[in-house]
C-alpha cells in the first residue's frame, strides 16, 4: 500500500499536466540562481534544506486539502 502511494505521488509530481512548462523552468532557474549565489556561505544548507522542506510541506498540505488520497486527482482515475 505504501509503495502504491509513493508511485502515485511521483506520477503526480512528474506529470506534464500538473504544471505548465514555463512554471517548472522558472522554479528551477530561481532555485539554481539562489543556490549559486549562496554557495560557499553559511546559508547554503539552510536554503537547500529549507526549500526542500517547504516544497514537501506545500505538496502534502495541498494534497490533504484536495483530498488527494481518497478521490481521483490530477486527471487520473486510480482510486
Amino acid at each position: 500500500m505504501a509503495l502504491d502511494a509513493i508511485k502515485k505521488e511521483l506520477r503526480v509530481a512528474f506529470s506534464r499536466d500538473t504544471q505548465p512548462v514555463w512554471f517548472r523552468i522558472a522554479k528551477w532557474v530561481i532555485f539554481v540562481a539562489v543556490s549559486k549565489r549562496l554557495h560557499g556561505t553559511r546559508w547554503f544548507w539552510a536554503w537547500t534544506l529549507g526549500s526542500v522542506l517547504a516544497g514537501l510541506t506545500l505538496h502534502f498540505v495541498y494534497r490533504w486539502k484536495t483530498r488527494g488520497w481518497t478521490e481521483p486527482w490530477g486527471g487520473w482515475d486510480d482510486i
